[in-house]
């Protein structure tokens, strides 16, 4: 089990939230089908954190130079990024959301 992060229902629908595990920032986005997603927080760009930035389906894009990252692989969708973003497993626990920043998912 990871570190509780926050409850699923502090986050809002569509709008990430940056959270710091252990020294690693993670970008947390509930999506409008309400799943819950985590990856790195830091575009592989320009070092612009992703959570300040706008999501959109199942990406969340950079405010700085619009890279969009994939929420589920992490993959950058266009440049200027062209390095994936980590992507962790999430577990919800009695409404809590629980991260472990050592446990990425393997695409």
């Amino acid at each position: 089990m990871g570190t509780r992060v926050c409850s699923a229902d502090e986050l809002v629908v569509d709008q990430a939230t940056r959270v710091v595990v252990e020294g690693t920032p993670i970008a947390v986005v509930k999506d409008s089908a309400g799943a819950i997603h985590a990856i790195g927080d830091t575009c592989t760009h320009g070092e612009i954190s992703l959570s300040e930035g706008f999501v959109e389906g199942e990406t969340l894009e950079c405010w700085a130079h619009g890279s969009q990252f994939s929420l589920l692989t992490g993959k950058p969708m266009n440049l200027p990024a062209y390095e994936p973003v980590p992507v962790y497993q999430v577990e919800l626990i009695d409404g809590d959301v629980y991260i472990d920043p050592n446990a990425t998912k393997e695409i």
